[in-house]
């Protein structure tokens, strides 16, 4: 049985399956359903927790053991069994197989995976984990999806949010101070909680109380930039910067998000398909459909420029003067990400002027 995670606390007020394996990247989602999980378990008599993480030189056979033994405490026991990299190997794939038909009636089994491509998803071991149990699917949150999220995060609170378009506008003053981080949004909320009593929120109390809080990930500069979104990622750049977030990590993520590229455009040239190469760099989700639609206008000779402005900024993060960048590292990591975006999305002559007025202020 495969669902989706919004389904999960409905199934298991209904009943509890003998397995689970929840699979997904964000982090706040899938721990809130293996806490669910664990809390009805705990329910219905599991007090016992064994938990397990896969890494090299897993004992698979062990694991299998103890899943068949009975408890020496005379108690039912929920083994958890974390596999970080998603990969179980051969051994592994093996084991899982065999543990979904051969859990002791006294043994409850949970499985934690990051997001599974559809591949792995369609694999014996996976499949035999589904058919024996319940498979729940744990689905980012895209941006434009944040809105409803946090309203009815919100709701879940008691709190009731202005009419019209002042509650509109409060919403996304939440949307453009979580930046996309879920985690933040969630910490966001339940700051709300603890500050405000529940009913009516007033805007004015809800920025006084997030107001000049971290909330920048680096890691979806790559979003703004896929998506030519100049306004968001110049946002998000200085607020990195204000947040004291270290350049070196603003510029490997952008380097490598070029590597990338270059690494799917030399692929598809060679003949290779899109959707492996897509696995193979770890593009996922919001990057991966925005990726998709950018590529055509990707050609090899502007990635590896690039590239060369790349290992240009690299030196000034490091202190050195660089030949054709600025030499402080934020205005040489702004021109680097606006290059990147103007190499996906190049303007039309009639908005030319306003993108170079933006470089030029960068240089």
């Amino acid at each position: 049985m495969q669902i989706a995670a919004d389904q999960l606390e409905a199934h298991l007020a209904s009943k509890l399956g003998p397995l689970y394996a929840v699979h997904g990247d964000e982090v706040l989602l899938v721990n809130e359903a293996v806490d669910a999980i664990r809390a009805r378990a705990r329910a219905q008599g599991f007090d016992e927790r064994e938990s397990h993480t896969v890494e090299r030189g897993f004992d698979w056979s062990q694991l299998l053991a103890g899943s068949r033994e009975i408890s020496l405490f005379g108690g039912r026991r929920l083994i958890e069994l974390r596999i970080p990299g998603g990969k179980p190997g051969r051994d592994g794939a093996e084991a899982l197989a065999a543990l979904s038909g051969h859990l002791s009636p006294e043994v409850m089994a949970l499985v934690v995976l990051p997001r599974l491509d559809a591949a792995t998803q369609k694999s014996a071991w996976f499949s035999a984990l589904a058919q024996t149990g319940v498979a729940v699917r744990v689905d980012s949150v895209e941006l434009a999806q944040l809105p409803r999220w946090i309203a009815a995060r919100l709701q879940r609170h008691g709190f009731t949010l202005p009419a019209g378009d002042a509650g509109r506008a409060l919403i996304d003053f939440l949307v453009a101070r979580v930046e996309g981080n879920l985690l933040a949004a969630h910490q966001e909320i339940e700051k709300l909680a603890l500050l405000c009593p529940p009913g009516p929120l007033d805007p004015e109390m809800v920025e006084q109380a997030v107001l000049n809080v971290a909330r920048y990930s680096v890691f979806k500069l790559g979003e703004a930039v896929l998506g030519g979104d100049v306004a968001r990622l110049l946002r998000m750049l200085a607020g990195l910067q204000a947040e004291g977030v270290a350049p070196v990590l603003v510029h490997w993520t952008l380097a490598d998000d070029v590597r990338a590229w270059l690494r799917i455009r030399q692929g598809l040239d060679a003949g290779q398909a899109l959707p492996a190469l897509l696995r193979a760099n770890r593009i996922w989700g919001v990057k991966e459909k925005l990726l998709e639609r950018a590529l055509p206008r990707l050609r090899t000779p502007d990635l590896e420029r690039l590239l060369q402005l790349a290992a240009q900024c690299d030196l000034a993060v490091k202190g050195l003067r660089p030949d054709s960048l600025p030499r402080a590292p934020w205005d040489a990591l702004q021109v680097l990400a606006l290059s990147m975006l103007e190499a996906l999305w190049p303007t039309p002559p009639s908005a030319r002027q306003g993108r170079r007025l933006v470089l030029h202020a960068a240089l």
